[in-house]
């Protein structure tokens, strides 16, 4: 390209005629139209603001302003989040999960629950792609090690002569040794890759834990609706006995107001008790992408049995620890790298470049071809301390990894203790509360006939009553408690895998193999 150039009016101090005729570069200058009637201090003006524009640049809108204008402007595709998909392995025969719109009342157990849900989770679609992500990146560490081409087209130096020239050029480089830089890079991707897998284990044992403790604690409220209802039954017996009683003039016109007043509340708390029903039936329904308002849900006894409280924790296998683990090796690569940057890399060169419209400055010749192969070695000597400082800033690295396994090895001793001790005290607790439950029956008994005889007041009964359906609640959360305890202690030791059956299956892609 020839760029055609009119001859300026030779500068005097001013400038002489009314008009003129510039050049108008096309740089990141914004520089006026100035005629030649313009003053000088009109021009010079113009030409400070666009040298100063170039050097310092206008600021953008500072990150402490937010605009939601900009950040909600996106689309929100739910077509993958769907409530009911297709689930493999759901019913065992047919393979796929219930219709739309329909409700499962067949009664179904935890490991099934389990899988469909980490079937469709997207928290584990999200983990699996950054997997999948970083298995590109070793590929990316590892191209280092075949050789590098490039090519391209360019001009001549644009302040000289030949402006017209361009010149055609295709490079290649082999790197022959490195003193294993590439390897420590290739090392720094294959720990992340580890790393990553770690976080998949861990997404998958939240979601089993979320899941199992959904249902223990849908069951859980369902039996204690059972007991509110039947207190509320219990109740209005006795609201009926006292207003017959009342109206006979038998006893005080007080008791059937009181007996309303604990029916009232005995209905209070029937409510309150659905409503943390309904709260845990969405959230698996969530979950599971499907109704499970007429579930039945089967718990089995071999769940506290196959998950091994008292047996010896084999920390090796809890995903936290392992992501904890893949940590310090990420570290130790780093500071491989880091230490490593210091050293030459040696590699073999070789160029070819053609010129097109003028001299090729390589061999000086119009048009011409060159060609050339040497072997380069480069190195870093001095960058004001920089790999030094990288140095130390990796070994600091390792060692706050190396904590953060400590952490993780602390957090899960420490509530495999509270654990435990929380379930032994719950099993001491409904004895005990089994032994109540009995002898408040008995009272009621006793209360009963006292108060037909007139030494008892409704109160007594209605006493006895709430403290019968009581010690029932507080059995059927001490039981649920202890199921609670025992998924949470699952997915705290790492044994989520093995008591749900998701090794040696595919997850969305993902297979376990233990």
């Amino acid at each position: 390209m020839r760029l055609r150039v009119k001859k300026i009016p030779k500068f005097r101090g001013s400038f002489q005629g009314k008009t003129g005729v510039f050049i108008a570069l096309i740089l990141p200058l914004q520089i006026s139209s100035v005629y030649a009637a313009d003053s000088e201090k009109s021009y010079f003006a113009g030409f400070k603001q666009g040298v100063s524009q170039l050097l310092s640049p206008a600021s953008e809108s500072p990150p402490q302003t937010v605009s939601l204008n900009e950040l909600s402007n996106f689309q929100l595709d739910t077509s993958r989040v769907q409530e009911l998909p297709q689930v493999s392995r759901y019913s065992g025969t047919t393979g796929v999960g219930p219709v739309a719109g329909t409700s499962v009342s067949r009664p179904m157990n935890i490991k099934e629950a389990v899988l469909t849900a980490v079937q469709r989770r997207p928290e584990i679609s999200q983990s699996i792609s950054s997997l999948s992500s970083q298995a590109a990146n070793i590929d990316v560490a590892k191209s280092q090690y075949y050789p590098q081409i490039s090519g391209g087209l360019g001009t001549a130096d644009l302040t000289k002569g030949e402006r017209g020239r361009q010149m055609i050029s295709l490079n290649a480089t082999q790197m022959l040794y490195d003193f294993g830089k590439v390897k420590s890079s290739v090392n720094i991707e294959e720990a992340r890759l580890v790393e990553e897998q770690a976080q998949v284990l861990v997404s998958m044992d939240q979601i089993a834990f979320e899941v199992a403790d959904a249902i223990i604690n849908i069951q859980r409220y369902l039996e204690i609706t059972k007991i509110a209802e039947q207190q509320i039954q219990g109740i209005s017996r006795i609201a009926e006995i006292a207003n017959l009683r009342a109206r006979a003039g038998i006893s005080s016109q007080a008791d059937p107001i009181q007996a309303q007043s604990n029916l009232e509340a005995a209905e209070n708390n029937l409510i309150v008790q659905q409503t943390q029903l309904r709260q845990y039936q969405q959230r698996l329904r969530t979950l599971l992408g499907f109704d499970v308002s007429a579930m039945q849900w089967d718990i089995p006894d071999s769940l506290v049995q196959q998950a091994g409280l008292y047996e010896e924790t084999d920390f090796t296998r809890i995903p936290s620890l392992m992501l904890a683990h893949a940590g310090v090796e990420v570290a130790k690569s780093q500071k491989e790298q880091a230490k490593l940057s210091a050293y030459p890399t040696i590699n073999v060169k070789g160029s070819l470049s053609q010129a097109i419209n003028g001299r090729n400055p390589n061999n000086n010749e119009d048009d011409g071809l060159y060609s050339s192969v040497m072997i380069e070695a480069t190195s870093n000597f001095y960058q004001g301390g920089a790999t030094r400082s990288q140095t130390r800033a990796a070994s600091y690295a390792e060692e706050a990894a190396r904590a953060q396994v400590n952490t993780a090895y602390l957090d899960v001793v420490d509530q495999v203790r509270l654990l435990r001790e929380q379930i032994e005290n719950k099993q001491r607790q409904m004895t005990i509360l089994a032994q109540r439950r009995a002898t408040t029956v008995r009272t009621k008994e006793l209360y009963q006939e006292q108060y037909k005889l007139g030494t008892r007041t409704v109160v007594d009964l209605l006493n006895a009553e709430q403290a019968i359906h009581s010690a029932a609640q507080e059995i059927e959360t001490a039981r649920y408690d202890i199921y609670a305890a025992v998924v949470q202690y699952i997915q705290i030791t790492g044994r989520t895998r093995d008591l749900y059956d998701l090794n040696r299956i595919s997850i969305q892609g993902f297979e376990v193999q233990p």
